[in-house]
Order: C-alpha cells, then structure tokens, then sequence
C-alpha cells in the first residue's frame, strides 16, 4: 500500500455537503450571532478595563468572559459547519481582491479563536477562574503567574486590534461590493434573503 493511499481521506459524502449561491443558513446564523458577541465585547472591554475595582467592575467582568466563552463555541461550531457545508464560489472579482478575501478571512477566523482564548489565558493567569454563566466553572489554563497575566494582557488587547482593524476592512469591502459593485456578496450573507 503506497504513502498516498494510507493518508488519504476520501471526501465527505454529497449527501453532508450543500453547495449553493448562497451559504448554508447555520453559517448564516453563526456569522450574525459572531458579529453580535464581538460587537458587544469589545466595547465592554473598553469601558470596564478602566472602572476602579467595585463589584461593578466585577460583574462587567464576568459579562464579558462569558461572551467570550459563547463567541469561542460559536467558532467551534462555526468550523463544523464551514466543513460540513462548502461555501459558496466566489463572485468574479480581480485576482488580488480574492487573494485579499482569502486571507483577511483566515486572519478572522484566527481571531476568532485567538481572541476568547487569549483572554481565558489571562484570566487564569491572573488568578481569575472562570465561571461561565456564573454555573460552570471552566479549568484554568495556565497556573497564577502575575507576569505572565500582564503578557497576556497585552497580548489580549493587541489581537483585539487586530481583530477590530480587519472587521473594519471587512465591513468596508461588503459595502463595496453591495453599493458599489452591485454583487450578490453581502445578500449571499444575508439572514433575510432567499
């Protein structure tokens, strides 16, 4: 038996992939639902991130690991779903402007993970458990470390950038296509379109 055939995987079967001009409704979903999480979280982190030490704070807090844990399993399911149900071909577009897409969406999707688990990691850094939903208690990443909590601090906040600076250009690119190039790209998205 040759080296190829042992590590080959023979594709999902037609029958678990959907291939349309559309995306398959769970991806949909799962894009407005990730859309919302970090339109919520990351102004949250802004505000409380300078409140002084209350109980307030605390809550805030607590508010926003526990959407960043949801936004963490929304990737998760989000990436069954990305392989379950193959995305639709892109729209023509120059070249350059499909390599963009491809790789301004793998940065996204990086985020995606990067962003919740980096806080997680900070939050166990820093001694802070997680609690989510304030029912289930999640393990700690890493063990109390105070230097270690202010790296991933940093880390944290600089990914949010990241992930803040590439949903910019994604927004300005879905605009683009939708008033100027008058392309199905962003009612392929759509929740509402047929």
């Amino acid at each position: 038996m040759s080296t190829r055939s042992k590590n080959y995987l023979p594709p999902l079967e037609p029958a678990a992939r959907s291939v349309s001009a559309r995306y398959a409704l769970p991806a949909i979903w799962l894009h407005w639902l990730s859309a919302g999480l970090i339109a919520a979280a990351l102004p949250l982190g802004v505000y409380m991130h300078e409140l002084p030490l209350s109980p307030y704070k605390l809550r805030l807090f607590s508010y926003h690991k526990w959407i960043g844990v949801t936004a963490l399993l929304a990737f998760v399911v989000r990436l069954v779903v990305r392989i379950r149900h193959t995305p639709p071909a892109a729209l023509p577009a120059p070249a350059w402007q499909q390599r963009m897409a491809h790789v301004t969406h793998g940065l996204l999707y990086f985020l995606l993970l990067a962003v919740p688990l980096s806080g997680w990691l900070m939050s166990s850094a820093k001694g802070f458990s997680v609690v989510y939903l304030g029912i289930l208690p999640l393990p700690d990443l890493v063990g109390k470390n105070r230097e270690l909590g202010v790296e991933l601090e940093h880390l944290h906040k600089a990914l949010n950038i990241g992930l803040l600076s590439l949903l910019a250009l994604h927004v300005a690119a879905a605009l683009k296509h939708h008033i100027l190039d008058r392309d199905a790209t962003l009612s392929r998205m759509s929740p509402f379109g047929k």
